[in-house]
């Protein structure tokens, strides 16, 4: 029965593959310079092969008709300042089950192919983070499953990857929209959940880590929830910390949890300082070709968003410790 299911998963990727290849696809691509394009949650991947930065992100194309429709796209630059894009990295196949609300996206190298994580949603199903696959980091990606690896009944977004004595996970939020009712501080949180080796899906169920309510920053979006958006786990010292954005006093807001086990369960307290508290958020780190730590978010949360890079540590005894801002 395994067998004949996994079957049948190869025969609809494949499927997939092909119905996404014949689209015909308009998404005119140009040069641009970091400060000139706009972009939410970016997540960039440093390919060392061909020395190339790959910025993911929302986009949309025109179909044959004119008709514009979501997606995700990338760009691409040789020093992250100068960037060519958007070009399409994965362009939805007819009657595919997510029609709008393609967030976040982020590519990952596993065992050596490339895994978007993108969040998506439509009218018939519940908005999810769904997982592609691509040979390279310019893809097309095609989905490895039918549906979103995140819980079905579950509002979730953001999932990120994390790969842990060798068993991968997915870092999700479960959004504060399940939680508009009931006690104060409830929600929303931030959960993992086990995947199978393939990452085509979930492998056992999901765990909470921690609540928006537990952040000394955060602010109730009600009286009864708190957002949670945007999770990246990092080590830096050997420690294990997540970045994470949530609703502050001054706007969105990017704060860290460390884990005091050192391990993906946690239990995770909440640092008292934030990365940013000035409506900029949804951070990721990377490492450049001549070894730079950077960190990047979108800033301000509201209006012309663009990408904002942090060069040097950021942790250090609960101390933010910023070398230079670009």
């Amino acid at each position: 029965m395994l067998k004949i299911s996994k079957l049948l998963l190869l025969i609809h990727v494949c499927a997939v593959a092909l119905m996404a290849q014949n689209q015909v696809v308009d998404m005119p691509a140009g040069k641009l310079t970091r400060r000139n394009f706009l972009s939410r949650d970016p997540f960039i991947l440093a390919w060392e092969k061909n020395q190339t930065y790959y910025l993911y992100k929302s986009s949309s194309y025109k179909d044959a008709e004119g008709k514009s429709h979501p997606c995700f796209a990338y760009l691409k630059s040789k020093d992250l300042e100068n960037w060519e894009g958007p070009f399409p990295a994965f362009i939805p196949p007819q009657g595919f089950w997510a029609t709008k609300d393609f967030w976040a996206p982020e590519v990952h190298e596993y065992k050596g192919k490339f895994y978007l994580f993108g969040s998506m949603y439509s009218d018939k199903h519940k908005r999810g983070t769904q997982i592609m696959r691509a040979d390279t980091p310019e893809g097309p990606f095609v989905p490895i499953s039918e549906f979103p690896q995140t819980p079905a009944e579950w509002m979730c977004l953001d999932g990120t990857l994390w790969v842990e004595d060798g068993k991968p996970y997915m870092v999700f939020c479960h959004e504060w929209l399940d939680f508009r009712t009931g006690p104060k501080g409830l929600g929303g949180t931030i959960d993992a959940i086990p995947l199978t080796d393939d990452l085509s899906a979930a492998a056992g169920e999901s765990f909470m880590l921690f609540r928006g309510s537990d952040a000394p920053w955060n602010t109730a979006r009600t009286n009864q929830t708190y957002v949670t958006d945007g999770p990246f786990l990092f080590k830096e010292n050997g420690e294990l910390y997540m970045l994470w954005s949530t609703g502050g006093w001054a706007g969105y807001t990017t704060l860290i949890a460390h884990s005091k086990s050192g391990k993906l369960a946690g239990p995770w307290e909440q640092l008292n300082e934030t990365i940013n508290a000035s409506d900029g958020g949804h951070a990721m780190r990377f490492k450049t070709f001549d070894g730079k730590v950077m960190t990047t978010y979108h800033g301000p949360n509201s209006g012309a968003t663009r990408v904002v890079l942090i060069e040097g540590p950021i942790m250090g005894n609960d101390i933010i410790r910023v070398k230079k801002v670009r």
